[in-house]
């Protein structure tokens, strides 16, 4: 009973407190992707990823209901730092959902219009000086006020749904005449910078009692850690935790918090509290819990995290029982894989020095080890032959066959249709053509392809009951081979995987020279699951072998299963700004890439690696080995 009033009247003092239209929200994920194509179409920076913003205090003066209810004391605001947009995961600010909607475009075009703000348009608006003295509150002010000019005039188009966000905007926001002297004027600096973008070069200082003005939900923060295009350290900085670890299904619009580092906090000793009454409260300051990773997960640990404004990491430097596990599964030498050669050198990008580094990472080619039973030579599994059958009559059909070429100049017959134009031709006084013959020639298919498959440890994972990743990407290596041999195209197998950039492991599994044969197959079935996913270093060796190839056209043809990372500083934007880099370098080179994941969130990162229709998501794993020479053959048409 106690529960039920306390909702009701949870629900009554919240609606009674006003300031939000439920039946009009609008949700983050609901938006997302249009957003992001938006901020991208405008010009925004392709390698911020668009995700949920934090809700943080802004120390604003609220009403008296909002106060007994609790509301509003914290709010999510769009912010833009040196590798994402993050967006309020929800906003029902106004009354009408379309302008909730609007609101969230309105951002991203803000974001786009800061970021290129180094056009010479530019140089038209109004100079707002800043010094070393002005407020966070009045370098915003500039910032957003400059943001929103550039939008304007280089997207005239918006204007309609910024001046109609404004009129709503303005109407939530209190009444200067309600509100004391000081916090007043900068309220009505706040409005007029609204109506009139540039009119206003800083704000007053707040008297010490003062509260600050409400947050402008048309603006964006952060603004200073953001990158511009041009310059060298333009997406650089701090990597964010979340970006390089996201999960197959992970909702980008759930609530984020602010993450602080702690160090450790002394042990508190029982003995001390007779001795200083003080302890007592600060006693249960700090409680160091240890957690098994291997424990399930808590179902109430989500919803009591919701309700916190931040959240406190703390690392003791202990190992943990996986981190011992992971050292113990490393092979010894007797056991690994065999090196081939001294390894070979290879540069990586650093997108934050905007530098290509020469010779930073280490490729080692590697053979199966002799002594492994499951390199042995090996006939195709029983449960693929009979969608290799399949596929072999299908792939037969693309090996091109004798046919008759038309209108040439010299051949074993006359080509009719040829000679009707031509005698038309010369009818009508105009100069016939020669080319009055048929010709029975048989084309060649002039291809190479070489299929890079990510070996990492992620690929360790079952994807149903029967199956991990590394069997079904095993299968989809054994089926494409199987494939190609009926069309007669020359390829070459590999896989990858790395230990931070002094042992990026390339392992070939069949070379062009080499014939699928049972030796070759047993390389591909002894494949186990490696450790970590530095693709920009693999793509560049992939592309050198590719680029001795004669063939007319060269394909790269990349398996994956996630984003690219590593131990070291490859993970998040670093990882896909190198591997970014090398696909570019691979098409200078004439290389086709073509990359093929069953990374479910693939389609938010992999626009920017590979281009729109470079790539292709897979949504269910186990369809990987019957569509992976379906690809080949579309992309060989």
């Amino acid at each position: 009973m106690e529960e039920t009033v306390g909702l009701l009247w949870h629900r009554l003092i919240t609606r009674a407190a006003g300031g939000h239209f439920p039946k009009a929200a609008v949700r983050l994920k609901e938006v997302e992707k249009v957003a992001g194509v938006f901020f991208r179409a405008l010009g925004g920076d392709p390698g911020l990823r668009v995700a949920a913003a934090t809700a943080d205090t802004h120390g604003a003066r609220r009403s008296l209901l909002q106060r007994i209810a609790g509301a509003d004391e914290r709010i999510a605001r769009g912010r833009m730092d040196l590798s994402t947009l993050r967006l309020p995961p929800e906003i029902d600010a106004l009354p009408e959902r379309a302008l909730n909607r609007d609101l969230y475009l309105w951002l991203a075009a803000l974001a786009a219009g800061h970021a290129d703000q180094n056009s010479a348009a530019d140089a038209a608006l109004p100079a707002l000086p800043a010094t070393a003295f002005d407020s966070e509150a009045t370098r915003e002010l500039r910032d957003n006020q400059r943001a929103t000019l550039h939008a304007l005039r280089r997207w005239p188009g918006i204007e309609t749904r910024y001046r109609r966000l404004v009129d709503a905007i303005l109407r939530q926001r209190p009444d200067p005449a309600r509100l004391p002297p000081a916090e007043a004027e900068r309220e009505r600096l706040l409005r007029q910078a609204l109506q009139t973008p540039g009119s206003v070069a800083a704000l007053p200082p707040l008297p010490p009692k003062a509260k600050a003005a409400q947050p402008v939900l048309l603006w964006l923060s952060g603004f200073r850690d953001a990158p511009r295009p041009g310059s060298a350290g333009a997406g650089s900085g701090a990597e964010n935790a979340e970006a390089g670890n996201s999960k197959p299904g992970r909702d980008t619009s759930r609530q984020a918090h602010r993450v602080e580092r702690e160090d450790n906090a002394p042990e508190k000793h029982g003995m001390i509290i007779p001795f200083r009454a003080e302890s007592l409260l600060s006693v249960a300051e700090f409680i160091k819990v240890k957690r098994s990773t291997d424990d399930e997960p808590d179902d109430n640990a989500a919803d009591a995290a919701a309700n916190m404004e931040h959240l406190t990491l703390n690392r003791d430097g202990e190992r943990v029982a996986s981190k011992v596990r992971f050292d113990l599964d490393l092979p010894s030498a007797a056991e690994d894989d065999v090196v081939l050669g001294e390894g070979i050198p290879l540069p990586e990008w650093d997108y934050r020095k905007d530098l290509l580094r020469e010779d930073h990472v280490r490729l080692n080619e590697l053979a199966p080890s002799p002594h492994d039973p499951r390199a042995a030579p090996s006939a195709l599994p029983e449960h693929l032959r009979r969608t290799a059958r399949r596929l072999h009559r299908q792939f037969a059909a693309l090996t091109p066959g004798r046919r008759w070429l038309k209108a040439q100049s010299d051949g074993s017959e006359l080509d009719i249709d040829a000679v009707v134009r031509a005698t038309t031709d010369r009818a009508s006084g105009h100069h016939p053509s020669d080319q009055l013959y048929l010709s029975l020639e048989k084309r060649e298919r002039d291809l190479a392809c070489l299929a890079l498959a990510d070996l990492s440890l992620s690929t360790d994972a079952w994807v149903s009951s029967e199956a991990r990743v590394i069997d079904v990407i095993r299968d989809a290596l054994l089926l494409f081979g199987e494939a190609l041999l009926a069309t007669g195209d020359r390829f070459a197998l590999c896989g990858f995987s790395s230990v931070k950039r002094s042992n990026v492991r390339f392992h070939r599994l069949k070379d062009f020279a080499q014939r699928f044969d049972d030796r070759a197959r047993g390389r591909i079935m002894a494949i186990k699951p490696g450790y970590y996913t530095r693709l920009g270093a693999a793509i560049r060796h992939a592309t050198g072998l590719l680029e001795k190839e004669t063939a007319a056209r060269r394909i790269l043809l990349i398996l994956s299963d996630g984003k690219p990372n590593d131990l070291d500083l490859y993970d998040g934007r670093y990882g896909i700004e190198d591997t970014r880099v090398a696909i570019v370098e691979a098409r200078g080179r004439g290389i086709v890439p073509f990359c093929v994941t069953i990374d479910r969130e693939g389609a938010s990162y992999l626009p920017h690696l590979f281009g729109p229709a470079g790539f292709a998501v897979i949504r269910q794993p186990d369809e990987l080995p019957a569509r992976l020479p379906m690809f080949y053959a579309q992309l060989t048409r």
